[in-house]
């Protein structure tokens, strides 16, 4: 989730530094995973997030996507968003005085609809991501900071236990985990017990968490496990920003965004990895 120190410049920038990276595999396998490529995008239109839809196009969020309609609302930022059954699950937040979060689905027929969730107490305004879960039901969301939880929520407008065109959104059972993590970007499902998250620490860590049954609205605990870290390469020096990640079950495929220092922030880098066995 880009922080408001870099918001301004983006809106700003007109012209982007991209460079597109080779596809270079490899030879380690971090956590299971090798590297199989990298490319970029603009970070305007692609810095926030990214998912794959059903027919293996890729999704992109940034500031830049942000409808006006949103915007006049005071939702000024959209997290790492999902896909799930051809629905698009957004995540925004608003401003430092924010009392809410909302997560807009999008229907394959172009309909969006609007799920409002009222911060409960003690729970940060950040919505930096959600995830869906496999069978579409649950959506797993994250705040920022250090934390101790994942928030999971019924999936809006896909579980049945939700409003068919928009309305209010209650937490359900949360994921404790057990140890604490640090600024979650954005996380995916990998399959239905485990998720694989990116941290914007001082690493930039690849997360993998272990839940010991698939959701169903109760609460869980979650094993946090350290994958690999994002590389980082610019030519520009500062501080890199990971950013969304995604799954790609069909094509067995890993993005994770991470975007660059200084001027270079206009580009984001996508770096995409394999797994070391099926």
């Amino acid at each position: 989730m880009a922080r408001c120190r870099r918001a301004a410049a983006l809106l700003l920038a007109t012209t982007a530094l991209a460079t597109a990276g080779a596809a270079t595999a490899q030879a380690d396998s971090p956590g299971g995973w090798v590297r199989s490529g990298s490319s970029s995008v603009n970070s305007l239109t692609g810095g926030e997030g990214i998912a794959t839809r059903a027919d293996g196009s890729v999704l992109t969020r940034g500031l830049g996507s942000i409808p006006l309609r949103l915007r006049f609302a005071g939702w000024n930022h959209v997290g790492d968003p999902d896909v799930a059954n051809g629905y698009v699950f957004d995540a925004y937040q608003g401003g430092g005085d924010a009392t809410s979060k909302m997560f807009e689905v999008t229907t394959p027929s172009g309909q969006s609809y609007d799920y409002t969730h009222s911060l409960d107490a003690g729970e940060l305004l950040n919505n930096s991501f959600d995830a869906v879960s496999p069978d579409a039901q649950w959506l797993v969301g994250g705040e920022w900071g250090t934390m101790n939880r994942l928030q999971v929520f019924p999936a809006p407008l896909t579980n049945p236990a939700t409003s068919a065109t928009g309305g209010s959104l209650a937490q359900a059972g949360q994921i404790t985990l057990d140890r604490a993590v640090e600024n979650i970007q954005g996380c995916d499902f990998v399959s239905a017990t485990r998720l694989v998250c990116a941290s914007d620490d001082a690493a930039k860590d690849v997360l993998q968490v272990d839940l010991p049954h698939a959701l169903d609205g109760t609460p869980v605990t979650g094993t946090v496990s350290t994958l690999f870290q994002v590389p980082r390469s610019s030519i520009c020096s500062g501080s890199f920003e990971t950013e969304g990640i995604d799954y790609d079950p069909a094509a067995k495929l890993l993005r994770v965004q991470i975007v660059s220092p200084s001027v270079c922030a206009v580009t984001t880098t996508v770096y995409t990895y394999r797994p070391t066995t099926d």
